[in-house]
């Protein structure tokens, strides 16, 4: 089945059975290996380990969580703005995302309270090229797949954050 259609069968789906729309994204599960080496494992096999840079403590065997956000960010856009240019049969020939942002480490080391400990701001660059399709065009997927990407929107929007301990 063709990305196309794939995604008009799932918006057709989701607009006669709304109640389906809405549920709880699989959980990660991250676990402290040693020193700052955490392995973080989804319900279906996904993984992936994290690691600080040595500079803090870490030994840079892995990307750090930060790094992580950034390329969810960068992935997540690329995907939306891939089905959108699929939906509209356009073709990308390329399609590049480059994330990156500006963070203090005053904020992550408790140095200074003032100081956030997550980015400060975060760029987003989109690179797309596509036989037939105007610069306006190709704007215009790439606009809607940064609104519509929802990890960019969990950056952009105060949400809800519960943290629960258990000791």
């Amino acid at each position: 089945m063709s990305i196309k259609q794939a995604v008009a069968n799932a918006v057709e789906h989701l607009t006669d059975h709304p109640s389906e729309a809405r549920y709880r994204d699989s959980v990660a599960r991250a676990v402290l290996r040693h020193g700052l080496v955490v392995d973080v494992t989804g319900p279906t096999g996904e993984s992936v380990t994290t690691d600080m840079p040595p500079s803090i403590g870490g030994t840079g065997s892995g990307p750090s969580p930060g790094w992580l956000l950034r390329a969810s960010t960068a992935s997540c856009v690329a995907t939306l703005i891939a089905l959108r240019a699929a939906s509209l049969d356009v073709v990308l020939d390329s399609l590049a995302v480059i994330v990156d942002s500006e963070s203090d480490d005053r904020g992550i080391l408790g140095i200074d309270v003032a100081t956030p400990p997550g980015p400060l701001s975060v760029k987003v660059v989109v690179q797309l090229r596509a036989g037939g399709a105007d610069v306006a065009q190709l704007r215009d997927i790439a606009t809607w797949g940064a609104e519509h990407c929802p990890v960019l929107d969990g950056l952009r929007r105060s949400v809800p954050v519960e943290v629960s301990i258990e000791a």
